[in-house]
């Protein structure tokens, strides 16, 4: 049984097919294939691209355990959940909410802690996205912000709409709206 702030959370998940055909669209988007597509061929390229991309796949698993976790259902959210991380290296844990349209490109992702991240967000391979010590709360991350292969986001910070994180970044502070920040700690890059 969750806790009424697991329940929350769960809530605040956005529907399967929804989500799962958003992400679909800006995956295509970013791998150059597709820009639109039509809904008579959607679930088509749900299984290609799960079929050729580690990270859609796990995408896909996310959306799943996390509506199943909606419904109580029991058991198979951890089946789903174990597989995104045993084939896809992607680690998104319970109170991880995510909206429909994000992109991550490759494997090696790990995004924990109540956390939220918002649309067109793009997560490059080797990213952390979770908690600082002895404090649950996680990171918001607002519309088309990109954050570079490597890249840590610890603890509860925002970063604003636009915001690009370079690779190997360790962001502590928040970072303002269509803002560049790179290093150890982040800084803003001119």
């Amino acid at each position: 049984m969750s806790s009424p702030l697991l329940r929350d959370v769960q809530k605040r998940h956005p529907r399967f097919f929804r989500a799962v055909a958003a992400d679909a669209r800006v995956t295509l988007a970013y791998r150059a294939e597709k820009f639109e597509i039509r809904r008579s061929s959607l679930l088509l390229q749900v299984f290609r691209l799960s079929w050729v991309s580690d990270a859609f796949l796990a995408q896909v698993f996310y959306r799943a355990k996390a509506r199943l976790q909606y419904f109580r259902i029991p058991l198979i959210p951890t089946i789903l959940h174990r597989l995104a991380m045993m084939h896809s290296q992607v680690c998104i844990g319970n109170p991880v909410v995510i909206e429909p349209g994000i992109y991550i490109a490759h494997g090696q992702v790990v995004i924990d802690g109540f956390t939220k991240i918002s649309s067109g967000v793009v997560i490059f391979p080797w990213v952390t996205i979770g908690l600082k010590a002895g404090n649950f709360q996680g990171p918001v991350i607002e519309n088309d912000v990109h954050i570079g292969t490597g890249s840590k986001i610890i603890g509860p910070v925002t970063l604003g709409q636009g915001a690009m994180v370079g690779a190997n970044s360790v962001v502590i502070k928040n970072v303002e709206s269509h803002q560049t920040v790179g290093g150890i700690p982040a800084e803003v890059l001119k």
